[in-house]
């Protein structure tokens, strides 16, 4: 979805979304989405508000500081995978999570395997195991 972007490009284009979303602006369909997770996390709307900061925070996992753009565009990868239902059955999943815990919730939830899943195929320098993404997901 982003990976011609660089880190100062894919900021700059999450402050824009809250931007013209604050300034009642036509939205792009991926602005919208950006803009709507942005609502959903109030904590995150006075950075975004500062393009200048935005771009150069850093978020040190050391320091106990998450990463905010790290933290919406695992939430956009988990809304698109529900949407397409890839891996098959991550839908599914979704949906009985979300009964217990909301949507919102659920997703909460849904990232420590998302982000489990990357991480074990970056360290392993092959694409994701879907089958263990989806087990751990079950597991939730």
């Amino acid at each position: 979805m982003f990976a011609d972007q660089g880190r100062e490009q894919l900021r700059a284009m999450y402050c824009q979304a809250w931007r013209k979303w604050r300034a009642g602006e036509a939205l792009q369909p991926l602005e919208r989405q950006i803009a709507e997770l942005v609502r959903e996390h109030p904590e995150y709307q006075g950075l975004l508000e500062d393009a200048a900061a935005a771009g150069g925070a850093e978020f040190g996992v050391a320091e106990g500081v998450d990463n905010p753009f790290l933290h919406m565009g695992m939430h956009l990868a988990l809304r698109d995978q529900v949407a397409l239902d890839r891996p098959a059955g991550i839908a599914a999943v979704h949906r009985a999570l979300a009964l217990r815990m909301g949507p919102h919730g659920a997703e909460h939830a849904m990232m420590e395997c998302l982000g489990t899943a990357l991480w074990e195929a970056q360290r392993q320098g092959r694409a994701p195991d879907e089958r263990a993404y989806l087990d751990c997901l079950k597991r939730l």
